[in-house]
């Protein structure tokens, strides 16, 4: 934690968090968060679905939903970062209080529900910095009210294709009720189906090769409905699948305070469940299928975890709000120290490693 910020947290702590995250955003802008000098080493890039990332560590969705600071974060060491989640029309999201810090667990509860501004705005803002580099992501939604949730999904594609470098379909937030049905059976292939109809159309319309879609998933599947989702993520060409969002168990954080309030869980109590839950993909997938891995990075040793269960890239959230913009740059540095010690080419060698370990402990308890 740098020196700044230790003073800082303090400080925001004290404040709701939602306005202690606006305060960052506007940090952000201003330019007091200082740019890194992340680390330029040819052993951390990743090749994957066509795109070229300078190393493994993304920003996942939920901290910059209005496409506000995506270069400020990229700034800070990431190789990759994900705005939104975008809808179609602006919405408010669920009634406040909706986030709820749990520090000593290094977890947060949230059930902000699609807070953001739209995609009219939010095109506009990318439109800005289409020709800037950087891989950003742009995690598309439906509107908690919208009659036909597929169309939303299709008019994400329409609109960020052209101004993303991957879109991400976030079928897996606990927060919009009936959401996470799209998960499961015929609704998922009929969103799939017109999910790559569109993402086909959208590249033959612009004359360009067509933007690489992932899916979001829950960490909440059993074998059998991650054995479906892999099924259809082949059959309709997927670029990929971020694996996880947030968890509806309480599992880690029993009796402590804010434990009861409903939303999803993210941070270190998840990475249990969310690299079980990867590690099924994987095996279900094969070596070659493109994985994102989330929830519970917060260090160089648990990035490397991800890895070893599975994953190709990885991304943080809600470590970044306790350990600070310092983070992303120890946690590359820690990867090298890794690489220097071990020997490795790259870190490619140590993914899948203890797949079967983590398959044959089982996730722990739903609670």
């Amino acid at each position: 934690m740098s020196v700044a910020y230790r003073w800082a947290k303090p400080l925001l702590f004290k404040l709701d968090p939602e306005r202690a995250h606006t305060l960052s955003i506007r940090a952000l802008q201003s330019g007091l968060v200082p740019r890194v000098e992340a680390p330029s080493d040819p052993r951390l890039r990743v090749s994957l679905a066509g795109l070229d990332f300078p190393n493994p560590l993304g920003l996942a969705a939920g901290y910059d939903k209005n496409a506000a600071v995506p270069d400020a974060l990229l700034r800070l060491g990431f190789g990759f970062v994900e705005v939104g989640t975008v809808t179609p029309v602006p919405q408010e999201g669920n009634p406040k209080p909706r986030i709820f810090r749990l520090p000593e667990a290094g977890a947060i509860i949230n059930r902000l529900g699609f807070n953001n501004e739209g995609h009219a705005d939010v095109a506009a803002r990318l439109k800005k910095r289409v020709r800037k580099a950087g891989i950003v992501g742009v995690n598309i939604g439906a509107n908690k009210d919208a009659t036909d949730r597929i169309a939303d999904y299709v008019a994400g594609i329409h609109c960020f294709a052209p101004l993303a470098s991957y879109l991400t379909i976030n079928i897996s937030s606990p927060n919009t009720p009936g959401l996470r049905n799209l998960q499961k059976g015929g609704e998922l292939s009929e969103l799939l189906d017109a999910a790559s109809a569109a993402r086909d159309g959208a590249a033959a319309l612009a004359a360009v090769p067509p933007c690489p879609i992932f899916l979001k998933v829950a960490p909440d599947l059993d074998l059998a409905e991650i054995g479906a989702i892999a099924d259809a993520a082949r059959k309709y060409r997927l670029d990929g699948l971020i694996v996880s969002n947030t968890t509806v168990s309480r599992y880690g954080i029993e009796g402590r305070a804010h434990a009861l309030e409903a939303g999803g869980l993210s941070g270190r109590p998840l990475i249990g469940r969310s690299s079980f839950v990867l590690a099924a993909f994987r095996k279900a997938l094969g070596p070659d299928y493109p994985l994102i891995g989330v929830g519970g990075v917060e260090s160089a040793r648990t990035a490397l975890a991800k890895m070893e269960a599975g994953a190709d890239l990885v991304q943080l959230y809600t470590s970044l709000v306790y350990a600070g913009p310092r983070l992303p740059l120890r946690i590359l540095n820690g990867l090298m120290h890794y690489l220097d010690k071990s020997g490795a080419p790259n870190l490619k060698r140590i993914r899948d490693t203890r797949i079967d370990e983590i398959l044959q402990r089982g996730p722990p308890p739903a609670q």
